[in-house]
């Protein structure tokens, strides 16, 4: 049995599906995975001895570019990403029963898979990415958002504004691999039956009408790297410290700052992770990559932009959070989940003061709030990247 995966992103994007593929070739599966080609995502893969197939341009240079892309080189980009992925996936589906695709970037991936005559999954890491009238679609880069619809309008404005983008181009790649043309592009890409790889107490589905979604449970490798040596000796020299980070994401230049002057002020040590926007803050203890499992558990509070792993991490070691997430895919949507279940704060990025951070830090630093982060921790699944893989490989006999 062999399968491949595909996705285009950050890290968030690619270590839940290094996580199933790992389930998977425990299982006896061969495994190849498509990924931008940065690489880090090269070296991790041949670390694990999966075979990585690059697709597309660098990642981490796009995410450190100092300004954003305008609509129109986003447009380009994206058609441009399409054009590639119809060049290299049906090479590296050869041979492959099953394809499975996460995020919406992936448009080629169902045609592909539709001519090669193999089990096509989309999944998604959060719900939010999911039609449904309990949420709004997420904020997409150079597409507007409109404030004054009900879910349901924004929808299918959504809708509307993914087939001005792909449907054209789409159709004429399928019309070369002798498929018939699409209507709906991002139904098309969902499928009738997507998988949801999020935790199911911190992230649910909520149930909707017309759309059939299987939720495995967050997709997480348990991660066995040491912490290095001079942290351990600092986390060992006083009191819980407060973790500042924002992954791949560059945040205000003010927002780090603020975060840091908030804990010491309220007596924590802090540490600061550089990310790829290479955060630094004046007198701090800075780390790089570390085991975020072992690191989360002995923290006073994890402030971060929302991304799904590091929520579901932060999360999972029953720590509470400070959420600052600029208007990004899913940011947001956690944040909102943080707030909801009154294991931190969340604050809106763009209009983050400082006087709203330092509310945040009281609410996430409160004994109450610590109480109900160890309970949630407690209460979640720690086994979704064994279940899909268990049951893609059921599926496919």
């Amino acid at each position: 049995m062999r399968v491949l995966l595909s996705t285009y992103g950050t890290r968030g994007d690619v270590d839940p599906l290094v996580a199933l593929a790992v389930r998977l070739r425990a299982l006896g599966a061969d495994v190849r995975m498509c990924v931008p080609p940065d690489e880090e995502f090269a070296d991790r893969l041949g670390g694990l001895g999966i075979e990585p197939v690059p697709v597309g341009p660098p990642v981490r240079a796009l995410m450190r570019a100092t300004a954003p892309p305008s609509a129109a080189e986003l447009a380009r980009y994206r058609t441009e990403l399409l054009d590639t992925q119809f060049d290299v996936f049906p090479a590296a589906a050869a041979g492959c029963d099953a394809l499975v695709a996460a995020g919406l970037a992936q448009v080629a991936a169902r045609s592909v898979a539709e001519a090669a005559g193999i089990r096509y999954v989309y999944v998604t890491y959060a719900a939010v990415n999911l039609p449904s009238p309990h949420h709004a679609p997420p904020p997409r880069p150079g597409w507007p958002e409109p404030a004054d619809a009900d879910n349901g309008t924004r929808w299918e404005r959504d809708a509307h504004r993914v087939n001005e983008q792909f449907r054209e181009p789409l159709n004429g790649h399928r019309a070369a691999l002798g498929l018939p043309p699409v209507d709906d592009v991002r139904g098309h890409v969902y499928s009738e039956r997507p998988w949801l790889a999020a935790d199911p107490v911190l992230g649910p589905w909520p149930a909707t009408p017309g759309l059939e979604v299987v939720q495995t449970g967050a997709w997480t490798q348990e991660d066995e790297r040491p912490l290095p040596a001079e942290l351990v000796a600092f986390l060992d020299a006083g009191a819980p410290p407060v973790y500042v980070g924002f992954g791949s994401i560059r945040p205000s230049p003010d927002i780090a700052r603020w975060a840091v002057e908030a804990a010491r002020a309220r007596g924590h040590r802090v540490l600061v992770s550089r990310g790829w926007a290479d955060l630094d803050v004046a007198d701090c203890f800075a780390i790089g990559d570390v085991n975020h499992q072992r690191l989360f558990g002995r923290l006073a509070a994890v402030v971060h932009h929302g991304g799904a792993g590091t929520t579901q991490t932060a999360a999972r070691a029953g720590v509470p959070q400070v959420v600052v997430p600029i208007r990004l895919a899913d940011n947001p949507y956690w944040a909102g989940q943080v707030a909801a279940r009154e294991v931190g704060a969340a604050l809106d990025g763009p209009t983050a003061t400082v006087e709203s951070l330092s509310a945040a830090f009281d609410t996430a630093l409160a004994p109450e709030t610590r109480a109900r982060a160890a309970a949630l921790g407690a209460a979640m699944r720690t086994d979704g990247a064994a279940e899909a893989a268990r049951r893609l490989l059921g599926e496919l006999g």
